[in-house]
């Protein structure tokens, strides 16, 4: 069978440590693409890794937010959760990059 990701490699059972916002949830049973090294996990696996996920409180940290305008700026508002998740406090400074026209990258210093 193919990769459905690549369409070029075989498939090859191995454990394969699976992580989450940087965050190691454990090596877990996977089937991984020899080509393009993406891992595909069975629904029970799945199960494991999302249940890590929650017991860490990563599984929802992705979140979606408003730009506002603030005089002749905008902001972005962080959600607690994830300001709390990256350890960022009120007057931090931090430093903006944009990656491309679609992403920005913001660093803590």
């Amino acid at each position: 069978m193919k990769c459905v990701m690549c369409n070029k490699g075989e498939f090859k059972k191995k454990m394969t440590e699976y992580k989450e916002f940087g965050v190691s949830l454990g090596k877990y049973k996977a089937n991984v693409c020899m080509k393009c090294g993406e891992a595909f996990f069975d629904s029970e696996t799945a199960g494991k890794i999302q249940d890590k996920s929650k017991a860490l409180g990563l599984f929802g940290l992705a979140k979606k937010t408003k730009v506002a305008k603030v005089g002749n700026s905008l902001a972005i508002r962080i959600p607690k959760e994830i300001a709390d998740f990256v350890k960022l406090k009120k007057e931090e400074e931090v430093r903006i990059v944009p990656k491309s026209q679609n992403e920005l990258v913001i660093g803590i210093n």
